[in-house]
């Protein structure tokens, strides 16, 4: 039961990876900034592309109402802890591609990377973290819905934090159509038109972070996600999983 009552909260999450602790010392309504750079490696499940590989410069910023951290904004919602609240926003960077990338997806058109709005919700303790999103395309490019609820493990060992996590990532069919779907126009030899349904891809993933000095820290973010059969039988789609790699490094102001 409780299990389930995570995954019907399901779909509004704040990923372990992307958080960035403030400075123990620093009052809740006292805003803290971060900058850093970080790197990005995603292993493409589409035919003929090898690994995407995206430069990231890093801006966090917290206060008692707002957290941006990366390409993701929330807008807190006062609740009782240990529940938190927030509307979400995210810039989905490493979605979509142009026909260029791949000779297996000539004369495709391209598919952009979307801008997403929705709500994030999560559950704290001393035994695991639970959190949950649910976005809407505000792009308008494939009008889809995302859904992604976790659970994590922090473990602290002096100036390092391991976090183990278990996601389930959850993506309609107007987005599977959109990403992974082959037009009529765009069908060729080899290449059948495909129209896909809704998916469900699970999600392993390891966060390691280092905290060089008080306001330097460093980490290492590594996930292996398996796909849905629905997206595996796109001809479009040449692997079974997909694996992702970020490191970053940030400094927080005091």
């Amino acid at each position: 039961m409780f299990w389930t009552f995570l995954l019907l909260l399901g779909a509004m999450a704040i990923p372990a990876a992307a958080q960035v602790a403030a400075p123990a010392e620093a009052p809740a309504d006292v805003g803290h900034w971060g900058v850093g750079v970080g790197l990005s490696f995603k292993q493409q499940s589409y035919k003929g592309m090898g690994n995407k590989t995206n430069a990231i410069p890093l801006l966090s910023y917290e206060n008692r109402w707002l957290r941006l951290a990366g390409p993701t904004a929330d807008f807190k919602v006062p609740l009782a802890v240990p529940v938190t609240l927030a509307l979400r926003a995210r810039y989905a960077f490493e979605d979509g591609f142009e026909s260029s990338e791949s000779r297996d997806l000539y004369d495709m058109a391209e598919r952009k990377s979307s801008f997403w709005l929705g709500a994030a919700l999560g559950w704290h303790s001393e035994l695991v973290n639970a959190s949950a999103e649910l976005l809407v395309d505000a792009s308008g490019h494939s009008k889809g819905k995302r859904a992604r609820t976790a659970v994590d493990k922090p473990l602290r060992a002096g100036a390092f934090l391991v976090a183990p996590r278990l996601a389930l990532n959850w993506v309609d069919r107007d987005y599977v159509n959109y990403y992974y779907g082959v037009r009529p126009n765009e069908a060729r030899q080899g290449r059948p038109a495909y129209m896909g349904g809704s998916a469900l891809n699970p999600e392993l993933g390891l966060r390691v972070a280092y905290r060089l000095a008080s306001y330097h820290s460093v980490y290492v973010d590594g996930s292996v996600t398996r796909l849905d059969d629905i997206i595996q039988d796109s001809p479009l789609v040449g692997r079974k999983t997909e694996s992702a790699l970020r490191l970053g490094y940030l400094y927080q102001f005091r």
